[in-house]
């Protein structure tokens, strides 16, 4: 009866994250698929696990005349194994989902990957500039990735991001920004600002995520915003206007930035988060 709760439980935890809305916030939207086979397989084996249960003296009488019984038989083995199956249970129900804002880049900072290097653990909450998939292929094919992937936007003069295309673009701005210098761009983010030696820096980002939690981050651009305009930290805004490269004296080099010429506010999304397309 246990097992068929735990798995019944597993059902119940999938199903509460999709309706609620709260499971974009985990993984991939382009792989909610996972998430359905996922719900399936679970209450599958919950039915069986109660047909088993429901039959569990003719199971005993059973293994009993075979001479030999299956599973884990020790109580605390099974105790070990019910809580690492309820733990995920109760982490999903009952821990509450982090508040998307700029006390999260405040807290944790951005950094641009230089150098393979410097990129880091794809396991770690690494919050980047830019979106770096290269994690995932080997160095020819990625390089084959980009190339197929500039094709749909090289000979475009404005580049009008949305949400299903955010992620790409911005990669391979910072892949090639030499390519879109001068390109008209258009896309919607929320206001980061951050000054260091009387000198203050205006970003527009989104939170993003690649595959999982586990990779996601914040990715954006720097931009120069008319001077008579006034902006806040968290302040969504719509923002048209011209790539450059701009120095970003914290990180001691160009970055890729837009010149701003039109820039009106906007209302936050439902869905804060952006997610890459493979």
């Amino acid at each position: 009866m246990i097992r068929f709760l735990i798995l019944s439980g597993y059902f119940e935890l999938m199903m509460y994250l999709q309706v609620s809305g709260r499971l974009d916030q985990y993984i991939n939207v382009h792989y909610r698929y996972l998430v359905f086979l996922t719900m399936g397989l679970s209450i599958l084996l919950a039915l069986v696990q109660l047909k088993i249960w429901a039959d569990g003296d003719k199971h005993k009488q059973h293994d009993h005349h075979d001479g030999h019984e299956h599973g884990l038989q020790k109580p605390y083995q099974r105790a070990i194994a019910y809580v690492l199956l309820v733990v995920p249970l109760v982490v999903g129900l009952l821990f509450p989902t982090i508040t998307l804002d700029t006390t999260i880049v405040e807290a944790k900072g951005f950094s641009f990957p230089i150098s393979k290097e410097s990129v880091g653990d794809p396991e770690m909450n690494t919050q980047y500039l830019k979106p770096d998939t290269s994690i995932y292929y080997n160095k020819s094919d990625y390089n084959e990735q980009m190339t197929k992937l500039m094709k749909k936007y090289e000979t475009d003069q404005k580049l009008e991001i949305t949400d299903e295309n955010y992620l790409e673009v911005m990669e391979l701005i910072y892949n090639y920004p030499n390519s879109f210098v001068g390109k008209k761009i258009s896309f919607n983010g929320f206001v980061y600002e951050t000054a260091k030696d009387n000198q203050t820096y205006d970003f527009l980002f989104r939170f993003g995520i690649i595959h999982c939690v586990a990779d996601s981050g914040v990715f954006g651009l720097m931009t120069k915003l008319p001077a008579n305009m006034t902006v806040k930290n968290n302040e969504w805004l719509h923002v048209e206007g011209t790539i450059t490269l701009d120095f970003f004296e914290p990180f001691d080099r160009q970055i890729p930035s837009v010149d701003v010429t039109s820039a009106q506010t906007v209302s936050a999304p439902k869905n804060q988060y952006v997610y890459r397309a493979f």
